[in-house]
């Protein structure tokens, strides 16, 4: 088995060295949402609401429209709409295929 050359031993180390320091820095990160959500709480929010609020901020208007069409022609589908989507939304189904 060859090893490697004293610089590629370097390189490969700084990036070992600089994956575990991002590896903590996101561990961190992950603690402080944590504890976000946790005052969030605290003061009466759902956090529940809260995670799906910023799931939903990431997409752009145009991405949660489709979501929320599939969403109610799946729901309607299953019988848990009293009443059946728009035409429109069936339409827009139909083209996205």
């Amino acid at each position: 088995m060859s090893t490697l050359q004293a610089s590629a031993q370097n390189q490969l180390r700084q990036f070992v060295e600089q994956i575990e320091r991002l590896e903590e820095e996101k561990k961190q990160i992950a603690s402080d949402i944590r504890d976000k959500y946790t005052e969030a709480k605290a003061v009466g929010f759902d956090v529940k609401a809260l995670r799906q609020i910023v799931r939903l901020r990431k997409k752009s208007n145009q991405e949660r429209q489709e979501e929320e069409s599939i969403l109610e022609v799946y729901m309607h589908a299953l019988g848990m709409l009293e009443q059946a989507p728009a035409e429109h939304v069936v339409d827009a189904m139909i083209a996205a295929e």
